[in-house]
């Protein structure tokens, strides 16, 4: 059995000894032990941080799998051990994998300095200064024209043909095979993917995080019709995708609109501003109070409009959520974050 040694960085500075799969990613038959091990000896208690919840969600963006499908995948009776994993991870990405996104994640994971997926960023467009002074400001910025127009209106059409909807058919946007929701799971459409590399949308990013090593998580589409008789919007409403455990850590998400979408259209929605007072609110509550219901009724919400192909990014201590679509047409959309190989975060989950 073929094994090898590497140093983990950051946090994690045992040195680890790992089987090496025919994907040849050491740090991947690790991530694959440890699920393993929860699965056959699970414990309740509180979650337990490793140092590693960022290279894990790495290793996952970079072999172009999503956090919950894979969790699906390992639960499910195909699992019968890491030969199995392997295999359904080239099977998911259609049979193979290129090397050189493997080596990129190889040099990621072993601690090296590895460039962005999209090239090189020197002479992309990018956000101005008074757009990043707004993003300062108010938490949050709009990229317009953040990819190109024949991928952006290529993943719109590919969740109407998921959905078998059309767009100028109001019965059919009401029949989700997927349940009263309005997330979409196509994950890997190749225009949902190139969108995930456009160099603009890249730049954007990179500007906000200040480094350009990062991977995108490979999340959903979204499609949120007009409200009417039997449909009442499903949510999510306001909330935060982060712990409120201090220290409350940066980090960057964001949605890019497939189609027109004014405010009224079950717009992205967000709190401006807050990720600067987010700490005295919270202290600020009456003793028991829970945060996360508290903010529902926060009085400053505010719906962010944008045109096809705009990508609206925000700092994850806004509060945010989707909105009721009291327009005449679909919120088509789909969720893009990138993040780097390491950042900052909340061990506790709170």
């Amino acid at each position: 059995m073929e094994r090898a040694a590497i140093h983990a960085v950051g946090t994690v500075e045992a040195e680890v000894w790992e089987q090496l799969g025919r994907l040849g990613i050491p740090y991947l038959h690790r991530y694959w032990q440890r699920r393993w091990l929860k699965l056959k000896e699970p414990v309740v208690e509180p979650r337990k941080d490793h140092g590693e919840w960022d290279l894990e969600n790495t290793l996952l963006s970079g072999l172009g799998l999503n956090i919950l499908e894979t969790g699906r995948f390992l639960h499910s009776p195909s699992h019968t051990g890491f030969e199995s994993f392997e295999q359904w991870i080239l099977d998911t990405n259609g049979g193979a994998i290129e090397e050189e996104r493997l080596t990129r994640l190889r040099d990621a994971l072993a601690g090296k300095a590895v460039g962005s997926a999209a090239g090189c960023l020197d002479d992309v467009p990018g956000l101005t200064a008074d757009e990043l002074a707004f993003w300062n400001e108010h938490g949050y910025v709009v990229v317009h024209d953040a990819v190109d127009a024949e991928d952006r209106d290529a993943a719109a059409a590919a969740l109407y043909e998921i959905l078998d909807a059309d767009p100028a058919d109001p019965g059919t946007w009401y029949k989700n095979k997927f349940g009263k929701t309005i997330w979409v799971p196509l994950l890997r459409h190749s225009a949902f993917v190139a969108n995930r590399r456009s160099p603009r949308l890249v730049k954007a990013f990179a500007q906000l995080w200040g480094r350009e090593d990062l991977w995108p998580t490979i999340d959903q589409g979204g499609f949120n019709p007009p409200e009417r008789a039997g449909w009442s919007f499903p949510g999510p409403h306001v909330h935060w995708d982060a712990s409120l455990a201090l220290p409350h850590c940066f980090g960057v998400q964001g949605i890019l609109y497939l189609t027109d979408t004014p405010a009224e259209q079950g717009a992205f929605c967000c709190i401006p501003g807050f990720h600067r007072t987010l700490e005295t609110w919270l202290e600020d509550l009456p003793a028991g109070e829970d945060p996360r219901r508290a903010i529902l009724c926060h009085p400053r919400l505010k719906a962010i409009e944008g045109g096809a192909g705009d990508l609206v990014l925000w700092h994850q201590s806004l509060p945010h959520g989707s909105s009721p679509n009291r327009g005449t047409k679909p919120r088509v959309a789909q969720y893009i974050a990138l993040r780097p190989t390491r950042w900052a975060y909340a061990a506790e989950w709170k």
